[in-house]
């Protein structure tokens, strides 16, 4: 890893900075794609108010304090808006996290404590599908073609295991040949690395089993050519002639989904998060427990996994109304 003098601006701390994310901490190419992201605007912030050589140790509390209110108030997205406050908090983790690596290394700089994070409220909603709607977007794509059978295949695991885009689009092929059993019953357990490379199990339905196992034979059928090896990606662009090339990307799944929703005629926004969502929300709506919800979403913290409630409370609601509310105590 790349040594960089103690006493130096705090913009030559970044690159030193993401060398300890992936050596030393391990963290995931996905966390550390996104500290990167959100140190640059920092760094551009630095640059703007004249703070370009600012050393670690000059890093005061009101700048920190200038920063939020140009999170809050100035900074636009490329769609114009400002950012919520929990997108405002990404940044604001992101700098703590940088805060905590000085510590580490010695180097004087402001405690990460001293960044406080943005109070997010109740803004926090969840988004998911109806089992109806689930439905009409899974009867979308067209399954006489290739990519259709994919594309089926991709949602249907999404539904049946809760994954993350980032844990379905690095599936190889070697991964999911126990399919090949064609058990019509069976329930399959699928071991992946999940978020921050914590090893977890997700679960595949018989049905969502046999749409993968499906596009596997439409793949040998269309004699596309494939790098050999277990590590041949799973999900790939049907018309590539180089599948270790051309993995899908979590873009492109992203932008396929919000076309699918649009032939559906879903007016909620649709995201490879928000099948995750419906996922949980199925589960817990059906009788399952949070404890359960928790480990099947591979959260590390059951505090998470309660922005569910919203299904729980209904229940609640619903055993309230049947078995207490409503009746008049002066007839019984």
């Amino acid at each position: 890893m790349k040594a960089v003098g103690k006493d130096r601006p705090i913009v030559e701390h970044i690159l030193p900075f993401l060398d300890y994310c992936e050596v030393e901490k391990g963290l995931s190419s996905n966390t550390q794609k996104n500290y990167r992201q959100y140190l640059r605007l920092f760094v551009k912030w630095l640059v703007a108010t004249g703070n370009k050589d600012l050393l670690p140790r000059e890093l005061t509390a009101a700048h920190i304090w200038d920063y939020r209110l140009y999170l809050a108030r100035i900074y636009l997205t490329p769609s114009g808006t400002c950012l919520t406050k929990k997108s405002q908090n990404y940044y604001l983790i992101a700098l703590r996290v940088l805060l905590d690596f000085f510590a580490e290394r010695d180097v004087e700089a402001l405690p990460s404590s001293k960044i406080k994070l943005a109070k997010q409220g109740v803004e926090h909603s969840v988004t998911f599908l109806e089992m109806q709607e689930m439905e009409r977007l899974l009867a979308v794509p067209d399954t006489t073609t290739p990519s259709g059978v994919r594309d089926r295949a991709i949602l249907e695991l999404f539904f049946s295991s809760g994954m993350r885009i980032s844990e379905l689009v690095s599936l190889n092929v070697g991964q999911v040949s126990f399919l090949t059993d064609k058990d019509p019953d069976r329930t399959y357990e699928l071991p992946i690395i999940g978020k921050g490379r914590h090893p977890r199990t997700v679960f595949i339905s018989p049905h969502a089993a046999a749409w993968v196992r499906a596009y596997l034979t439409v793949r040998h059928t269309a004699r596309v050519q494939f790098a050999a090896g277990a590590a041949e990606p799973l999900f790939t662009n049907v018309r590539s002639r180089s599948g270790a090339d051309k993995r899908l990307s979590p873009r492109y799944i992203q932008m396929q989904l919000s076309r699918y929703a649009m032939r559906a005629g879903l007016s909620k926004k649709v995201t490879p998060h928000a099948l995750r969502h419906t996922y949980a929300t199925d589960l817990l709506a059906r009788g399952a427990d949070l404890r359960s919800v928790q480990e099947l979403l591979g959260h590390k913290n059951v505090a998470t996994t309660q922005i569910y409630t919203h299904v729980t409370n209904k229940r609640l609601r619903d055993i309230h109304e049947k078995f207490h509310g409503g009746k008049d105590m002066k007839n019984e």
